[in-house]
């Protein structure tokens, strides 16, 4: 029987009371001021994360020392000016009803900004996975290391200062303090390297002095991974050996991570820093149930946990004590509340996309967001009180940022119409969900659609709108969401009988047959290929015009998505172009060169999506108030689709 029992049951820390047992960790937002001073941004997210009823909040980084800031929009810890802001995050969290613990932290090597500069500084002077192309960090000296032990305490005593309910020491995810624990930074031949325990001592030591600083009935935790997975890493069972000298340091809580900063080269495991959606909820409770047989503190579990009773399960079995939810505090930060008040329905389940967490900071460098929460991140514009004027808002078109836009339009009191022109919402979302390991999509658009009926959208299905139709009705506001259709492929015999659209295959409508070559190398054509590939199909080429993948390896969806491709021995040809198809062959130029792909027996276009512009022109010729969102606007991703609609409906 589902139940919340474990998970809401209350927990003791020392002199600290936790009401409950989920806990949201760290996750970076760079929403902090261009001077590391906590900013309007970072109070107005933690509180409406706070809102959400976790029992531990842990905020994002908080930096120890100036040379181990990640970017100046980091918070920052190493100076008792950086206190009042602090305050005010504790104070946000308290009123919420919820605890808060602040993380300590320094970059080490993973520092960009400072290795650009030369400053970077590490255990030894290896160069990090990531930003080695920069160059080499500086070896610390001794004095370096007593200078960074005492950072650490002194920032957990302003967090004791400043309000916080406890400190956690930040010893994951290739940061200073593992660096100093891995063989594949740390080769010092003094006393803080050698064998994993000598390794260890630097953790150790900063434990040892933050105890030290805050006394003895402060609540201290450790984060740490669990096991390294690249290669030549730690395991869990090297973990195992330390955990009561942490323990016997000053750790009250074990945080359980995994991982470190790598590339595809070097990771043998989950994608770091986060799992995509190939990875089951919960994957890693094995990690923290092994820890939980070594030590008696409390451990926290952590793995693209979304679902609250399958939290409480793992704490029932006694995997872990605590479980920390990450993404989903973005996506929908109500996940616990809704279960709580026995509507967990009402919940919008996170894609594991990425498209606004971790990629959007990493590898656009831009503020927080959420591809389906358009309230994440922007919290300081999101309207939550209704519209001066309740306005007549017809929504043509039921994908993402159709049914954003009539969500948001209806919350904010307006009377909102959606129009639909296929049987059923989600546009092209739906082909999307068909896809290995994507189901969570198909969830997303039914709950989205369930959430707009149940804030009083109207939504006709099988309806396509016309300008009789707007004219008649006579809405006050347009928001075209009319998506894009399939581009037109120019190669010569496209009409030939092999030839079918990756959406006919993927809705079933076309049968697939073995011997295929997919035109289009997009997220499209490889996830069609990887929908064959999953029901047998043998022998499958993908062609591409651009000279590499659209779909970055480096992103984690699409570093799982190249893996089982490649794996599965499915061909891709970059650089070339198809130009003639016939019926049991492909003929493709590369390089100038003319190559025949045979045998063929079915080919599938896949070459991406136009913009419908249905509608548009009239909207604007009758001066009818309208905005154009979504694919109509331009194809781009969820997150591009729903903020589009959001805005949309916060401008009517």
């Amino acid at each position: 029987m589902k139940t919340l029992e474990h998970l809401l049951s209350p927990i003791t820390i020392r002199s600290l009371t936790i009401p409950n047992r989920l806990v949201m960790p760290p996750m970076g937002t760079a929403l902090g001021n261009d001077d590391s001073t906590v900013s309007e941004a970072n109070l107005a997210y933690i509180k409406r994360r706070a809102q959400g009823g976790a029992g531990l909040i842990i905020t994002e980084i908080t930096e120890v020392h100036s040379l181990g800031s990640a970017s100046p929009r980091c918070i920052g810890v190493w100076d008792d000016k950086f206190i009042p802001g602090l305050s005010k995050l504790a104070d946000v969290v308290h009123a919420q009803g919820s605890k808060i613990a602040m993380q300590l932290h320094h970059t080490g090597r993973e520092n960009y900004l400072l290795q650009k500069k030369n400053k970077a500084i590490g255990p030894s002077a290896i160069p990090s996975y990531i930003f080695g192309f920069l160059g080499t960090p500086r070896e610390m000296t001794l004095a370096d290391i007593e200078e960074t032990i005492a950072a650490f305490g002194s920032a957990a005593v302003r967090a004791k200062k400043a309000g916080f309910d406890a400190v956690e020491l930040h010893g994951a995810h290739g940061y200073l303090l593992m660096q100093f624990l891995s063989a594949n930074s740390n080769q010092r031949t003094d006393q803080y390297g050698g064998d994993f325990r000598g390794r260890s001592r630097f953790m150790i030591e900063c434990l040892k002095e933050a105890r030290k600083q805050v006394g003895p009935d402060f609540p201290m935790s450790i984060r740490i991974s669990g096991e390294e997975c690249i290669k030549n890493g730690y395991t869990i069972s090297d973990m195992q050996t330390i955990i009561p000298d942490l323990v016997n340091a000053g750790a009250d809580i074990i945080n359980v991570s995994f991982g470190t900063h790598g590339s595809p080269a070097v990771n043998i495991d989950t994608p770091n820093p986060s799992a995509p959606v190939e990875y089951e909820p919960g994957f890693k409770a094995f990690l923290a149930r092994k820890i939980k047989e070594v030590t008696k503190v409390p451990v926290i579990s952590v793995g693209r946990y979304v679902d609250p009773y399958e939290m409480d399960e793992v704490i029932a079995r006694g995997d872990a004590d605590m479980i920390a939810v990450a993404r989903q505090h973005l996506a929908d930060p109500d996940f616990l509340k809704n279960a709580r008040e026995g509507h967990p329905e009402d919940t919008l389940e996170c894609l594991a996309c990425n498209q606004g967490c971790i990629e959007r900071l990493s590898l656009e460098a831009l503020p927080i967001r959420c591809a389906i929460n358009p309230q994440t991140g922007q919290e300081l514009m999101y309207p939550a009180a209704p519209a001066a004027v309740s306005r007549k808002v017809w929504v043509i078109g039921g994908g993402p940022a159709g049914l954003t836009a009539a969500f948001e339009a209806a919350r904010l009191g307006h009377q909102v119409t959606l129009f639909e022109q296929e049987s059923q919402t989600g546009g092209n979302v739906r082909y999307a969900a068909k896809a290995p390991h994507k189901e969570v999509y198909g969830r997303y658009i039914k709950t989205l659609t369930a959430k707009c009926k149940k804030k009083g959208v109207d939504i006709k299905t099988s309806t396509e709108v016309t300008e009789a139709m707007i004219e008649a009705g006579k809405p006050d506001a347009v928001i075209l969401a009319i998506g894009a259709g399939k581009s037109t492929c120019p190669a010569e015999g496209i009409n030939a009988s092999v030839v079918c659209d990756a959406w006919q295959i993927l809705d079933g409508e076309v049968k697939p047959k073995d011997h295929v070559v997919i035109i289009g190398g997009g997220l499209v054509g490889m996830e069609t290929a990887d929908f064959l590939r999953e029901k047998g199909v043998k022998d499958i080429t993908i062609v591409e015009m651009l000279p590499a993948s659209p779909v970055l390896a480096l992103a984690a969806h699409g570093y799982m998505l190249h893996k089982r491709l490649r794996a599965a021995g499915i061909k891709l040809m970059f650089g070339t172009r198809v130009k003639k198809i016939e019926e049991n062959a492909v003929v493709v130029e590369v390089k100038g060169e003319e190559k025949r792909l045979e045998p063929v027996s079915q080919v599938i276009v896949a070459i991406g999506v136009t913009p419908r512009t249905a509608l548009k022109d009239m909207l604007a010729k009758k001066g009818i108030r309208h905005f154009v969102v979504g694919d109509a606007a331009a194809p781009r991703r969820i997150i591009e689709a729903t903020t589009d609609g959001a805005k949309a409906a916060w401008e009517v």
